[in-house]
């Protein structure tokens, strides 16, 4: 092998390299093309799901009021925050299911919901807490097999409905968005690109659908919310 090596002349080496250059253009020109693909795709069959407070609040049957967690003192979750209180308090659900990342003792999305509905007057036996959604993906499919939810309304920013609609689709939930972008958000272009790139990765864990990190016991979300809290 390095006497072949030492055989490949300087003029073979140069198309060699060009060559490699070629394919990995090509192999980034295909993956870009299948990324803004499949994003076109799920934004075109789950846009006609996303509704305005109004329309949302005249569902009928609705299990839950899924809230999608993030960083706690984020203006993207206290916007969430803001529009799931309105649609409970419009009639849209009677139960509350707040999901996000409280994998650490030291940070905890869930437990912040939970007070800031308790602060807005609501029942705390009507608001869920999932402790254990540490993403998108795991958030829904958990809404559907530790709680029982088959009819919901997703509450995040549009940008984040899409995907989230489209997942719980996969997943065999009947699934409304309602929009939480209230601001403008100085980190949007940045979240724009996280986000078409995380739907790449979802449509894929949507089509395989793997078990999240964890599982546990049923939660009914037509019961009381207590055995959730932590």
């Amino acid at each position: 092998m390095p006497e072949l090596l030492k055989k490949i002349t300087k003029k073979q080496w140069q198309t060699i390299g060009k060559n490699a250059v070629i394919l990995i253009l090509l192999f980034a020109l295909l993956f870009a093309v299948a990324v803004m693909s499949l994003n076109a795709v799920i934004i075109s069959v789950t846009e006609d799901r996303i509704l305005t407070s109004a329309t949302a609040s005249k569902l009928t049957d609705i299990d839950c009021i899924l809230v999608l967690g993030c960083h706690v003192n984020s203006q993207y979750l206290a916007d969430r925050l803001e529009v799931a209180f309105e649609l409970y308090d419009a009639g849209a659900s009677a139960k509350l299911l707040m999901t996000g990342d409280h994998g650490r003792e030291v940070y905890d999305e869930v437990n912040h919901m939970l007070d800031k509905a308790i602060e807005h007057g609501i029942d705390e036996k009507d608001v869920f807490t999932d402790h254990a959604g540490f993403s998108t993906y795991e958030s829904i499919y958990r809404a559907k097999e530790i709680f029982g939810a088959d009819r919901i309304i997703i509450v995040t920013q549009e940008y984040h409905l899409y995907r989230s609609l489209y997942i719980a689709e996969k997943l065999g939930i009947e699934a409304y968005g309602v929009s939480a972008t209230l601001h403008g958000y100085g980190t949007q272009e940045q979240q724009n690109i996280r986000e078409t790139l995380a739907r790449f990765k979802d449509f894929f864990f949507a089509l395989v659908k793997p078990e999240p990190t964890f599982l546990g016991e049923f939660i009914p979300i037509s019961g009381d919310a207590y055995p959730s809290h932590d």
